[in-house]
């Protein structure tokens, strides 16, 4: 009797009720997988920063030309490199705001191929025809690059010009025969004249030494014979 009742409150210290939370076990993970997921982590922020920074650079990559109003007349004489042109342009930011305007002045008067304009605005002028307007998308590298025009171009700005062309002349065969060849004979005159400057030094160079004595000699004679 005493076996079964001492039985009985073991068995009753033992029993949980069915409400009783059973602690789980506790799940850990491996330093190989811990490592592994670390790793994925970075790699997938890397990928996000380089996504960002393609994002924030000029999304425009190369020259786009448009043309808003056609010639008025079938265009005989585009325009090409060495002519003068006189154009009208608004120029502005990809938000709309406008850095600079020439139609509260006179026109703009430049000449192709002399960079007087920024190049994504001088390539867009080719073929261009009197009476023609044109609107220019420039990327960056075509316009002010990474450094900007501060204070009212930003960095790795994209840039858009209305132009219209009011007048073209036309330059003739000698100014452009002039321009081409003048650049070429002063790159010729240089090695031309560095080879004279060698040839000088070699000559100098080379010419035999006379000693003191020999210069006091001759000065001697010379005031003899006077």
């Amino acid at each position: 009797m005493e076996r079964c009742l001492i039985r009985h409150q073991l068995n009753s210290l033992s029993w949980c009720p069915p409400r009783c939370p059973v602690p789980r076990p506790v799940m850990t993970l491996r330093p190989s997988l811990l490592s592994l997921q670390l790793l994925l982590l970075l790699l997938s922020g890397a990928v996000c920063r380089a996504e960002a920074e393609v994002e924030t650079e000029s999304p425009v990559r190369t020259l786009q030309v448009e043309t808003l109003v056609e010639p008025p007349e079938p265009c005989a004489e585009p325009a090409a490199y060495g002519d003068t042109l006189h154009i009208h342009y608004t120029g502005s930011l990809v938000d709309g705001r406008i850095i600079d305007t020439s139609l509260t002045r006179d026109p703009l008067v430049i000449e192709l191929g002399q960079k007087q304009v920024i190049p994504g605005l001088e390539q867009s002028l080719l073929d261009m025809c009197v009476g023609e307007k044109r609107r220019a998308i420039i990327p960056s590298h075509l316009a002010y690059g990474k450094r900007g025009f501060p204070p009212s171009i930003p960095a790795d700005a994209v840039l858009q010009f209305d132009v219209e062309l009011i007048a073209l002349i036309r330059a003739n065969y000698w100014q452009k025969l002039v321009k081409g060849i003048l650049p070429l004979v002063g790159m010729a005159m240089v090695p031309a004249l560095l080879g004279l400057i060698g040839y000088h030094l070699y000559k100098k160079a080379n010419r035999p030494k006379v000693s003191k004595k020999k210069l006091k000699e001759e000065k001697r004679n010379k005031s003899k014979k006077k």
